[in-house]
């Protein structure tokens, strides 16, 4: 038996012999251990922090590589100085740990933990020079961890099946927290708020980067989400159609007329279906008019163009009907049902700024926070990308929707562009073979975001940025998360 087996054969038995199953990612012991990770090679092996690395092995570690040979500390020590960081100005390797590879098993003696199996998968980039990061390969590794005085330390490290590997988004974005946050970094995307839905459900919530310079974004984020305000708005007045208090196609003059349009007889044509297609008539915002005066641009229900106004004067119909402020009715019928217990309309003492993220334009120079006290039934929305996200699934499903009435939400009402409409609320994409989407999006100083539902598969994705070009994030997200439905849905929006 050769030497090598020798040193080896004792951690192999050890391993053989584990008798506990491995941890839950919620157990206290893997949390501990991917900090010590990450630690070692994000702060250490990647950055040729040696100190670092040194302080975080054990006296008695043994590296064992597939390609390398066997090495203890010292010599692992001086061949990482000599080899890998000794021109980190023009050639850098940085290792990335898959994440969703990662087992850890706890290794128990006396009923306590000594020590911590961690088996997983690791890609390596190479950088050389001003060239761009690439993937060059790929190998899977074994740690044992030893508790040392308290303090966790690496003792053993094996690293095998190295082979080389080309980029894909698969395994080198979105697999990858680590691989993900270098991806942002090189967008210049401070904050990204991301929500999967799979089968129906919201299976994915993740935050990358920080919701204020040097603070790391907490999972329950805040989000200014600009216009994805407005089909809040519009499930709003669809949860009232459904119960029997409002009325889709009655004329909203009944209850308010705005005073710059008095004189205007056209104001009679006003509907709540008219306004949640963007038939309403109205601009964008009165205050893009001239004489900031509110006005007709063309007869209501005859064409479509996208109006906040419409919204607004919506809102104010609303709230003159019931005699509660917008924000009332909303938690009465949509937040407070589906647990939406960090989404508000209005900045109010419940309100947790030091979770509010910043939002920042294309030079990095920050916005102030607007702390808005009336809500806007259009626009600045804050919530999170769980609750966002649940409100998302809960559209899919028509959840608290009279069939009927969720059948004319994604009815199309008015044609936006070639397989582009607008239902109530909701953009409607026609994938073809009577599959669609669901979507919309927003649009303000400091945050870009989208929300998108299929229906027919039970899949969504939901994207919140912080800075004003985030869109640029959106098309390889949407490729990877909703596959052949967002190809199509990126085929209709670049046409």
């Amino acid at each position: 038996m050769t030497k090598i087996l020798q040193r080896i054969l004792p951690f192999f038995m050890l391993l053989m012999n584990m008798l506990h199953a491995q941890t839950e990612k919620t157990d206290t012991l893997y949390k501990t251990i991917m900090s010590r990770d990450s630690l070692f090679f994000s702060k250490g092996y990647n950055t040729c922090n040696v100190n670092q690395m040194e302080s975080m092995l054990s006296d008695s570690f043994e590296f064992y590589h597939d390609k390398g040979g066997f090495e203890n500390k010292e010599k692992f020590i001086i061949d990482f100085k000599n080899g890998l960081c000794k021109s980190p100005e023009t050639y850098q390797l940085k290792r990335v740990l898959v994440k969703k590879s990662t087992e850890i098993y706890p290794m128990y003696k006396d009923g306590k933990i000594y020590a911590a199996i961690q088996n997983g998968d690791h890609l390596f980039y190479e950088k050389v020079g001003n060239q761009a990061e690439k993937l060059v390969g790929e190998a899977k590794f074994t740690h044992l961890w030893m508790l040392e005085n308290t303090e966790w330390k690496l003792k053993n490290s094996l690293s095998f099946d190295h082979h080389p590997k080309q980029t894909t988004d698969s395994e080198t974005m979105f697999d990858n927290d680590q691989s993900m946050e270098s991806w942002l970094k090189e967008n210049n995307i401070p904050t990204l708020g991301l929500g999967i839905i799979e089968g129906g459900k919201l299976k994915q919530v993740k935050v990358f980067g920080d919701n204020k310079k040097g603070i790391s974004a907490p999972q329950n984020a805040l989000f200014n989400v600009a216009s994805l305000t407005k089909p809040v708005t519009a499930m709003v007045a669809l949860r009232l159609i459904s119960l029997g208090k409002w009325k889709l196609d009655e004329p909203l003059d009944a209850y308010w007329i705005d005073p710059d349009i008095i004189g205007d007889s056209r104001h009679q044509k006003l509907t709540t279906r008219i306004i949640l297609s963007h038939q309403s008539g109205f601009p964008n915002w009165r205050w893009m008019n001239t004489d900031k005066k509110l006005n007709f641009q063309f007869d209501p229900g005859t064409k479509y163009q996208y109006s906040g106004e419409g919204f607004e004067y919506l809102r104010k119909a609303l709230e003159k009907k019931f005699g509660k402020s917008l924000d009332q009715l909303a938690q009465e019928l949509i937040f407070k049902p589906l647990k939406m217990n960090n989404t508000n309309y209005i900045w109010d003492q419940a309100t947790d700024e030091a979770k509010f993220v910043t939002g920042y334009n294309e030079k990095g120079e920050d916005y102030p926070i607007e702390k808005i006290k009336i809500a806007n039934a259009a626009d600045d929305l804050h919530t999170t990308v769980e609750d966002y996200g649940n409100f998302m699934v809960s559209i899919m499903k028509g959840k608290n929707l009279k069939p009927e009435i969720f059948q004319e939400m994604i009815k199309k009402q008015v044609k936006v562009k070639e397989n582009k409409y607008f239902g109530l609320g909701f953009e409607v994409y026609d994938l073809g073979n009577g599959e669609y989407a669901l979507s919309h999006g927003g649009a303000d100083q400091g945050t870009r975001c989208i929300a998108i539902v299929l229906p027919d598969s039970g899949k969504g994705i939901v994207i919140f940025t912080n800075v004003d070009d985030g869109y640029k994030v959106y098309e390889k997200l949407v490729l990877y998360y909703l596959g052949e439905q967002g190809r199509k849905i990126i085929k209709i929006e670049t046409k």
